[in-house]
């Protein structure tokens, strides 16, 4: 095999090396939990004060014609209140976790912490029904069944789609769309780096959007409610709180997908020679090596059977009066609480199905062995969990977190900052961050205790802050090299590109970061503009309640 190129030094090299210099994810929640103690005792013995202010409504006071008076909200030249900051509540103090009493807090609740957090539970439950339907076979069925069934003119908007979509079937989207793709563009006289390309910006930088609800969306709800506590210890967010605006991200990023495959990659790839990534000199294709089995078809059918029965079931409980998932839970809807026990549901039992029918699972001892395998593969979720659970803890036992909050919100307010630009400033901030952490939960693990209490001092309410913090945290995944899949990709580029390293693949690559970028922020922007609900339970601002 032919030597990878290496890239020209510059910036991306500068920051891959910075990037690798970085420890693991857990030893960054690990060090911040050292720092959070060390920060809380020189708090305490500094005594450190935050005296909690809110914006509230200028009043004046207007004296009738009768004598009586009366008060008025002043407005500003379009009408919208003035709003001045008053003192609330008494002033934040931090408490040491370096003293006899924090130390056995500290060391006592480890496991309480470790065991309430909140989007532990949530994932490994839907983790584990996907897992089932990967192994079994029956998501790589279904991605290879809609990709080669896909007419030629659609091929790239498709393949956008398809890899936006594919962030319901975790990792699989990474593994079986690119040498698909390349093979189905080469099958018709294209680059097959295009190929690659368009599938890869697809699955990863429109990781976060989706038609559905996956289980991103009830992990990411929890890390926000979370942040959401330390203003408003009764919040709670509806995990399908950005659902209108993902689904219109969907068919916005698949067209800007499109548009910059044809208009920046294809026409840039058309002058190459086939070992550079440009089209094949002779139209060829081994797509049928990689067609749907009869045993993969029949599974297919039986799979979907299955998912229509399982689906029109929970449909009924919801439907039906007094049904078991119909009406008002303990806080949103009955059916809205049970989102993730139902999508287990859905891809549990019809990937149980599909592998009876293809032979994957010959008996409950096979069922078992998939359960445990899909389990150990979330192993690093798993520890990583266990140190943000104690970072989050622990900051909020110091109290640094109201008292970081509060000030900083204060900050922001007093500055007087547009609502607009803090958005666009997060999302670049979250760009910037995701080049050197590639996690979406520990970026997001570490930002929502920190950013959604401070926007929600300015009116930003935690589901506008989330639906920014999925845009930065997407586009860039494909130019980042913390991203694992990248080196895979690399590999799937290499066939047709065998002189190509890191440096083609991140060339071919940036022009959609950086168009993805501009148009969803520019797609969340317009959404604030004509104050769109973001989703079920999802305002764009939050009403500070305090006195």
């Amino acid at each position: 095999m032919t030597e990878p190129r290496p890239s020209s030094p510059g910036l991306l090299d500068l920051i891959e090396r910075i990037g690798n210099w970085l420890p693991d994810p857990a030893t960054l929640f690990l060090l911040g939990t050292v720092v959070v103690m060390l920060l809380s005792a020189i708090a305490a013995g500094g005594e450190w004060t935050v005296q909690p202010r809110l914006p509230q409504p200028l009043v004046e006071e207007i004296t009738a014609a009768d004598g009586s008076v009366e008060e008025r909200v002043v407005t500003d030249e379009a009408g919208a209140p003035i709003l001045e900051w008053r003192e609330s509540g008494d002033p934040l103090v931090a408490r040491s976790l370096l003293t006899r009493d924090g130390l056995f807090w500290a060391i006592q609740s480890m496991v309480t912490n470790f065991m309430n957090f909140p989007p532990l539970g949530v994932v490994l439950v839907g983790m584990l029904g996907i897992g089932i339907a990967e192994r079994t076979g029956l998501l790589g069925a279904i991605l290879k069944g809609a990709m080669l069934l896909i007419p030629g003119p659609l091929l790239t908007p498709a393949m956008v789609f398809i890899g936006i979509m594919s962030s319901m079937t975790l990792d699989a989207g990474y593994v079986v769309l690119p040498p698909l793709a390349a093979l189905l563009y080469k099958a018709v006289g294209r680059s097959p780096l295009a190929g690659i390309a368009a599938v890869f910006a697809g699955v990863s930088a429109g990781f976060n959007a989706n038609l559905f609800i996956t289980g991103l969306d009830p992990m990411l709800a929890g890390f926000a409610t979370t942040g959401g506590q330390v203003i408003d210890p009764d919040y709670q967010m509806n995990p399908a709180c950005n659902w209108w605006f993902m689904i219109a991200s969907t068919f916005v990023m698949t067209f800007t997908g499109w548009a910059v495959t044809s208009f920046f990659v294809e026409r840039r790839l058309q002058s190459k020679s086939p070992d550079e990534g440009g089209p094949p000199v002779g139209v060829g294709s081994d797509l049928d090596a990689h067609r749907l089995t009869p045993l993969e078809i029949r599974g297919l059918w039986v799979a979907l059977a299955t998912f229509a029965a399982t689906l029109g079931v929970f449909l009924l409980m919801i439907v039906i009066r007094d049904g078991a998932l119909n009406g008002p839970g303990n806080v949103f809807e009955r059916w809205v609480e049970a989102i993730v026990p139902m999508l287990f549901f859905c891809f549990v039992i019809p990937g149980a199905a599909f592998g009876v029918a293809t032979g994957t699972i010959r008996n409950d001892k096979d069922a078992a062995k998939l359960l445990i395998q899909s389990m150990a593969a979330m192993a690093p979720i798993i520890v990583l969990a266990f140190f943000a659970a104690q970072f989050i803890e622990y900051f909020k036992y110091s109290g640094l977190d109201r008292m970081l909050a509060m000030a900083g919100g204060q900050a922001l307010g007093q500055a007087e900052m547009p609502a607009w630009l803090l958005v666009v400033v997060f999302i670049l901030l979250t760009v910037v961050f995701n080049l050197f952490i590639g996690s979406m939960s520990a970026k997001y693990a570490m930002f929502a205790p920190i950013f959604i209490p401070m926007f929600m001092l300015v009116g930003i309410s935690p589901e506008l802050t989330q639906a920014a913090y999925r845009i930065g945290d997407s586009v860039s995944n494909t130019i980042t090299p913390l991203n694992a899949y990248l080196v895979i990709i690399l590999v799937f580029m290499q066939q047709y590109v065998p002189k190509g390293g890191m440096g083609t693949l991140i060339s071919t690559m940036l022009p959609y970061s950086v168009v993805f970028t501009i148009v969803w922020t520019a797609l969340l922007l317009v959404w604030m503009l004509f104050d769109i609900p973001l989703g079920p339970d999802g305002p764009l601002r939050y009403v500070i309640t305090g006195g």
